[in-house]
């Protein structure tokens, strides 16, 4: 009843451009999105004036946001408290298990998965590398977002010896499209959402769901709690009748984003010096002094005040005698 592949991809075109605004579709939407931006990196110069229009609308939006975010505790305690209402104990408990689940998942792929990748690739020990930036994760645990610890990344790649060209391009890039955290979190979230649902999504739909994810998380980056958003629009946009499922998560979300965002530094940091291996800008003597600390890294490069110019001494004035 639902259509084939060729009316799901009809169903992305919208009616006009502002028509995916006011139904409420999220595929519409980030097609309407795409066309815009392609749009106005078209003209050049002079969709300068639309682009900046675009950015205060941005602002307005975000601004807005802002505020409904105020009451965002007392609607997670809601929804929290409606789910063990209901359920009693055991909806705790099984929150308690994802939340425990996606921690070890996200250890397991840091220390497994990319270490083994940055052992075999790199000769780089992960573990390391980790004492490295220890730093910026206290930073990324406080805020809760990668994007805190981003200039201090680039920083500490560059000490550690990738050359300035790599880290530049891969360590942005990778902000926005390596987001493996974000990646684990929907992947997980969507599947403990249709399972408590008592809708378990097969094959077709988990490929096309992750598939539709890994497009819609590239706006997540750097936003708080973004993740919970585009978990929500990818059901909606895929299973509308597990929409209702998010609420259950809600009141844990908060306690997943620390390790999203962990993950996400950690797998651009380990990408960073993959690909500066592969192209050959990595100094591998230095990588070892700087991660042995024998090269400790010097704190007050990241700092952006300048030393003041010595003031000079006043002109003495001589009498001339006419």
């Amino acid at each position: 009843a639902a259509g084939g592949t060729v009316d799901f991809i009809a169903s992305i075109i919208p009616t006009s451009l502002l028509s995916a605004l006011t139904e409420g579709s999220v595929l519409q939407t980030l097609f309407v999105a795409l066309l815009v931006g392609f749009a106005i990196q078209g003209i050049g110069k002079s969709g300068e004036p639309i682009l900046r229009g675009i950015g205060h609308l941005q602002k307005l939006v975000f601004r807005i946001l802002t505020m409904i975010l105020w009451l965002a505790p007392i609607g997670a305690f809601g929804a929290i408290a409606n789910v063990v209402g209901q359920t009693g104990l055991s909806a705790v408990l099984q929150l308690g298990v994802l939340m425990i689940a996606f921690y070890l998942t996200c250890v397991v792929f840091v220390f497994g998965v990319l270490g083994s990748l940055l052992r075999a690739v790199s000769g780089v020990s992960v573990f390391k590398l980790v004492k490295y930036l220890a730093r910026e994760y206290l930073l990324i645990f406080a805020t809760s977002s990668s994007e805190s610890a981003l200039p201090r990344l680039i920083a500490k790649m560059e000490h550690l010896g990738v050359q300035r060209t790599t880290v530049g391009v891969v360590v942005p890039t990778g902000y926005s499209f390596n987001l493996d955290g974000t990646a684990i979190y929907l992947t997980m979230a969507a599947l403990f959402v249709s399972d408590a649902m008592g809708s378990p999504l097969n094959m077709g739909e988990q490929i096309s769901l992750l598939l539709f994810m890994i497009v819609a998380s590239k706006g997540a980056a750097g936003v708080t709690g973004a993740g919970l958003a585009t978990l929500a629009g990818g059901l909606q946009s895929h299973r509308p009748d597990l929409l209702d499922g998010v609420g259950l998560i809600v009141g844990v979300d908060r306690f997943m984003s620390e390790a999203r965002a962990v993950t996400n530094f950690s797998g651009n940091a380990i990408a960073t010096l993959l690909i500066g291996t592969w192209t050959k800008s990595v100094d591998r003597d230095r990588v070892d002094e700087v991660l042995s600390g024998r090269l400790p890294f010097d704190e007050s490069m990241m700092v952006d005040d300048h030393e003041p110019a010595p003031e000079r001494e006043p002109a003495k004035l001589e009498k001339v005698s006419v």
